[in-house]
């Protein structure tokens, strides 16, 4: 979560015990909200979204996501939403939703972060699964990024700096988003004052 208000929302799985059929007549009553887990996020907050859960985002919420490269989303509810060109609500799928929904998965939580280094800098694992993991990294002393022959994804959530590659050096500001390509291999961030960044890798 890169940035949360106090009307954030994030609905995450379904509560305990829900099944299709709860499912299928809160939509038809129009309470689906009330069969959903729902938390409100913080800043820094991580969650795991596994395929399957249903979920949904609301309020003044800023995320930075990280997904499986797939473009197929069922929409099962549209909180009475009108689409404005058309004047009318967006189509639904309901029946492909609900063969997709995992209704075992049961409420989502926070992702606790796992500390690996605290100098030169805090280095926190968020995400380790099959298909990518995820690093914080925040720190005002120069540190390292990359991996040898492996490829990384570099986000700068805040601060500023200098990514150094040999004797080339290349800017790096809030919202910046670096590939650093596996021929490269680990390189120096030089940050200017206090930084945060994502660091992304693709398992082998």
């Amino acid at each position: 979560m890169l940035e949360a208000g106090t009307q954030s929302r994030i609905y995450a799985g379904l509560k305990p015990a829900t099944t299709e059929a709860d499912l299928r007549r809160a939509l038809a009553n129009g309470t689906v909200a009330a069969q959903l887990a729902c938390l409100t996020p913080m800043r820094g907050d991580a969650i795991f979204l596994r395929a399957g859960t249903v979920h949904s985002l609301g309020g003044d919420l800023v995320v930075f996501e990280i997904q499986q490269n797939s473009d197929v989303t069922f929409r099962l509810y549209d909180w009475d939403h009108i689409d404005a060109k058309t004047g009318k609500p967006r189509a639904l799928q309901v029946d492909e939703a609900m063969a997709c929904i995992d209704f075992a998965e049961g409420p989502v939580v926070r992702v606790t972060p796992v500390v690996e280094t605290t100098t030169p800098v805090e280095r926190e694992r968020l995400f380790h699964c099959e298909h990518f993991w995820l690093w914080r990294l925040r720190g005002r002393s120069p540190f390292t990024v990359g991996a040898t022959d492996l490829p990384r994804a570099l986000v700068c959530v805040e601060g500023d700096g200098q990514v150094e590659d040999g004797g080339d050096t290349y800017a790096v500001g809030k919202g910046d988003v670096f590939l650093l390509p596996a021929v490269i291999g680990p390189c120096v961030f030089r940050p200017l004052g206090a930084v945060n960044l994502l660091e992304i890798a693709i398992p082998d």
